[in-house]
């Protein structure tokens, strides 16, 4: 009997042997391989990662992704592996192999482990706080958000293009292939290079008039910029751009063709200094300027180019310092309500940033003068803000990159560039909210209407929506009621609001209208004033069944 336990034991370690799925704890030679990091069973598109493997032994491994189309997987540091995603049309599945050879008491390892990666996707989810407001009195209509892409004028990424003399024009094929992807805005550098001792061309001249009209025919608007050198590497050795005279003689030039596309630019960058235009390595406008003299030469061109533009466009600066130093400015004197769009200088006079969280001053945008971040912040609330991003760093994170555009009120920004930051915030999951939100995204909530409603009789409305955006629309627009009767014929009756005032919060906007038939329809237009039988320049609102794009109306309410 005392032989028992001795025959168990072996037993036990007979069937651990022959049945796999039994697995010693204290086996030696087990060298319990893992891995860890994959974010779950499902992987954004973009999404990038990284998988730690821990083992005992110290043998060589050897990995491998099962589909390298849909997800790459590289060394990242020792025993840390890199996986990126990408964008695939439907959900595929890929696995990831590590095969660890064998070595001393340890037997070769092979570990798997599968995950799929999903498509990308343009809904935003809703951006509207579920918030409950108390009923007002009259008939009540409510609205649903619309959680899909919606294209909207003068907002949103841009697409970006650069012309050169011998530069082809932009195609309308092109621009409206954009918009069916949800682009109506562009940005249009035009390089001056070869004019830098005399006049502009005017078959150059042609070929920015034949870009502003395919604009038309396509559907969208420009971020127009004039510049003489595409890079800094010449800096030092070329001039960046001629002499002020030249200049100024080029804006006068320009200026017919400004005056004449004011429908379709929908914000000028100030441009022609430096390389790229972007005002800082200059030959002829003081490099580095630090007194208010070596500001005077830029002071002059921004003066030509107010006078050049037609007076309901504005005008963009590339640092806060700029509108500071030329004209004396310091935190007290930012836009307010009272002074903001009433056609001066410096209600005209917005900002760009091209290095936007590339760093801790977005590569010297900020930090050039006192309070020029508290300049930016309030003075955007009434400006034009947009730009690009130019590098990946901790400071384009989601939660930061979203909490600047709410702060600095951005309106747009560049598709093309940098890749990097735009992966990551896919990857991170933020990329939707801010196709979704950049300038402005108007949620109807509800609205009430008269309760004693009848033909020929004054009608209140009043409507409650959220701009969910981080900015208002910068550019001059009207809101108006439109009644359809029944008898088909419609009548406007203007909102007494202005739509740049709509900021970003809740808004209660009253109107009223006299419906001219007892059966109808109530619909609201936010036309382009410029461009009003082009439905395609109408705000949208961003709610479901809403807005008609034929029309460009977006329905409030039906009498049957």
């Amino acid at each position: 009997m005392k032989r028992l336990p001795y025959i168990l034991l072996a037993a036990l370690l007979c069937f651990a042997a022959c049945d796999p799925s039994i697995i010693d704890q204290n086996d030696p030679t087990d060298p319990q391989f893992t891995v860890t990091g994959l974010p779950g069973g499902e992987v954004n598109a973009y999404a990038v990662f990284t998988l730690s493997v821990s083992s005992k032994s110290d043998g060589a491994i050897t990995f491998k992704s099962s589909n390298t189309q849909v997800a790459t997987i590289t060394i990242a540091a020792r025993r840390e592996y890199k996986v990126t995603a990408k964008c695939p049309a439907t959900p595929t599945q890929v696995t990831i192999s590590f095969d660890q050879e064998a070595k001393g008491i340890y037997p070769e390892t092979v570990y798997e482990l599968t995950f799929y990666v999903l498509p990308e996707t343009t809904d935003s989810g809703t951006t509207a706080p579920e918030e409950e407001h108390a009923d007002l009195d009259g008939v009540k209509v409510s609205f649903k958000e619309n959680t899909a892409l919606i294209v909207n004028p003068e907002r949103g990424f841009y697409r970006a293009r650069d012309y050169f003399t011998d530069s082809e024009p932009i195609r309308v094929s092109e621009i409206k292939a954009q918009r069916l992807e949800g682009y109506a805005l562009w940005y249009l550098g035009f390089y001056l290079t070869d004019f830098m001792d005399g006049d502009i061309s005017q078959a150059f001249l042609d070929k920015i008039q034949t870009s502003m009209d395919a604009l038309r025919e396509g559907g969208a608007k420009c971020i127009l910029r004039f510049a003489y050198r595409d890079n800094d590497d010449q800096f030092g050795k070329l001039d960046q751009e001629p002499e002020l005279s030249i200049v100024l003689k080029h804006i006068d030039q320009l200026k017919p063709l400004l005056k004449k596309n004011e429908d379709v630019i929908c914000v000028l960058q100030a441009g022609f200094v430096g390389s790229w235009g972007e005002w800082y390595y200059t030959t002829h406008f003081v490099y580095q300027p630090r007194t208010d003299a070596d500001y005077v030469p830029r002071r002059q061109l921004t003066e030509a180019l107010l006078e050049a533009l037609p007076a309901s466009r504005q005008i963009q600066l590339r640092t806060p310092q700029f509108k500071m130093r030329m004209y004396g400015l310091s935190l007290k004197d930012t836009l307010t309500a009272a002074n903001a769009h009433n056609g001066s200088a410096l209600s005209r006079l917005a900002g760009h940033n091209d290095c936007f969280g590339a760093s801790e001053d977005d590569y010297g945008t900020f930090d050039n003068e006192p309070n020029d971040r508290k300049f930016w912040k309030a003075d955007t609330r009434y400006t034009f803000m947009g730009g690009e991003t130019c590098g990946v760093s901790d400071f384009c994170v989601c939660e930061a990159s979203l909490q600047d555009m709410r702060d600095y009120h951005w309106s747009y920004l560049n598709q093309d560039y940098h890749h990097g930051v735009l992966n990551r915030w896919k990857s991170d999951n933020c990329y939707n909210q801010i196709v979704a939100r950049l300038g402005y995204r108007f949620v109807m909530k509800d609205l009430f209407y008269s309760k004693n409603f009848a033909a020929g009789k004054n009608c209140d409305v009043t409507l409650r929506f959220y701009n969910t955006g981080f900015a208002a629309p910068m550019n001059p627009r009207k809101a108006v009621l439109v009644w359809e009767g029944s008898d088909g014929k419609s009548k406007e009756f203007p909102i007494n609001s202005d739509p740049r005032t709509w900021h970003s919060g809740w808004h209660v906007i009253s109107a009223a209208f006299t419906p001219t038939t007892a059966k109808g329809t109530l619909y609201l237009t936010l036309r382009d004033p410029l461009l009003p039988e082009r439905p395609e320049y109408s705000i949208a609102l961003a709610n479901e069944g809403v807005f008609d794009s034929g029309t460009g109306l977006n329905k409030l309410f039906e009498i049957k």
